[in-house]
């Protein structure tokens, strides 16, 4: 007996200098978020209205009410966001970086849109020192705007996915990324082959893929931009690399969707060209899903895969009204995203908050909740990443955002008496914009501060 109770001692001595010897931080703040998977956000959220994150190094450790969880960690470094919120740092599943200088420019809808600026705009990534400007505003902007990871298109060229990578690993940002593919019906000094973009890809996710927080995203733009041989080469990597994303676009405009049917007239619908070629399964993200069938819901759903919901880019270039009703009945995963360029704004609030509108036009509901899920732990989940980002759980990465909700007259007016985490996630969604986000955490390291910009 006397053994275990010098044994109990020596333990408890040990584990007090591990945390001595550790340094902690600790965050004290109005805490929201998911901590699984859930059907239904508005009821299984984790909120505490003086709440307590931990981290220490690159990783969050503990989580709680505060005067339960700050007395385990009596000498950590003390953050006080009294009056603020922390959330998770925020997932945006469907953007083009090379679009960053495109966004706000008037324009028609989809297929004028690629051809009057998106292609011209993408042929200046051939030049090294162009992709790094644009990869370092482009991250700044995401960081601005307390986004932390991204499902991001790159352009045709490789290099210039090298060079986001190589800008988002010297931040320790995780990344999911790839290089486009086109073979066809864009300019010729786009063009790759169905051979290049297969050993470029190929290339790219041995150099990039599980390396540091770098993932990999096979990217045919959209199957009529891809041969049927450019497809065949990519499914083959699709089945060879089973972990490696899929990121394209489907079914966002309907003379878009009658081109597929005159390029692939063997095939059932347009999800069927991707389904053909290996494309359809977990990981794999599909932009837009505005005019699918009934039949093609129930595929995607089925699949394990993906829909990004676009709000903003939607709108912006007429294509459509996103129907969540139909995607729900399905159980299908659902991701919101920002499209920037097509897409207005690199803010996901706002994203969430034209979402909301499309919703209410169809008679459906969508919570701030909901949307806070779609953006949080909902993609992570379905990326199969949740043990790394989109929740606060102890374990995973220290990815997070505090949030000033109060960050002018009109939103301390409109706040004042609500302790509400659903109402101050709606308000931001209508008055909100990168004023509302104060801190940005990346692994730990505080790379966004507000007060800090000049």
């Amino acid at each position: 007996m006397h053994c275990i109770r010098l044994w109990a001692v020596v333990f408890c001595f040990q584990f007090r200098l591990r945390l001595l010897v550790i340094k902690h931080q600790i965050f004290r703040a109005g805490i929201v978020h998911f901590s699984q998977s859930t059907t239904d956000p508005d009821k299984d959220v984790k909120c505490y209205s003086d709440g307590a994150l931990v981290i220490a190094h690159d990783k969050i450790v503990a989580l709680g009410p505060y005067k339960e969880t700050a007395t385990d960690y009596p000498n950590a470094q003390y953050h006080d966001h009294r009056g603020r919120w922390i959330i998770p740092g925020l997932i945006d599943s469907h953007l083009h970086y090379p679009q960053t200088e495109m966004i706000a420019c008037y324009g028609k809808q989809l297929l004028h849109w690629l051809e009057t600026y998106t292609f011209p705009t993408e042929k200046k990534f051939a030049e090294d020192a162009y992709s790094r400007k644009i990869a370092s505003t482009f991250l700044r902007q995401l960081l601005k705007n307390g986004t932390t990871t991204g499902l991001v298109f790159s352009s045709v060229h490789a290099s210039a996915t090298d060079i986001l990578f190589d800008a988002a690993s010297e931040q320790n940002m995780a990344i999911i990324a790839g290089k486009v593919c086109m073979d066809r019906n864009c300019p010729p000094w786009l063009q790759d082959t169905a051979e290049s973009a297969q050993r470029e890809s190929a290339s790219l996710i041995d150099k990039w893929h599980g390396k540091g927080r770098n993932l990999y995203g096979l990217t045919p733009r959209f199957a009529p931009t891809s041969t049927q041989a450019q497809m065949s080469a990519l499914g083959e990597l699709a089945q060879q690399y089973p972990d490696v994303f899929i990121q394209t676009h489907l079914s966002e405009n309907m003379d878009e969707i009658e081109w597929v049917k005159s390029l692939y007239p063997d095939t059932d619908g347009y999800l069927d060209v991707y389904d053909k070629y290996h494309m359809v399964r977990p990981r794999a993200v599909f932009g837009h899903c505005i005019h699918l069938t009934d039949h093609e819901w129930q595929r995607l759903g089925e699949s394990g895969a993906t829909a990004a919901f676009c709000p903003t880019s939607n709108l912006f270039l007429g294509s459509g009204l996103f129907n969540l009703d139909k995607a729900r009945a399905v159980e299908a995963n659902l991701a919101l995203a920002s499209d920037v360029g097509a897409g207005t704004s690199f803010n996901m609030f706002r994203t969430y908050g034209e979402g909301y509108k499309i919703a209410q036009l169809q008679q459906q509901t969508f919570s701030a909740l909901q949307g806070l899920y779609m953006m949080t732990q909902g993609p992570a989940s379905a990326y199969n990443m949740e043990n790394a980002i989109g929740n606060l759980n102890p374990g995973t990465m220290a990815d997070f955002v505090v949030l000033s909700p109060e960050f002018d007259e009109l939103s301390a007016l409109r706040l004042a008496d609500t302790a509400s985490a659903q109402d101050m996630l709606f308000a931001l969604s209508m008055l909100g914009d990168d004023r509302a986000i104060h801190q940005t955490w990346v692994a730990g390291k505080c790379l966004y501060n507000q007060t800090e910009v000049i």
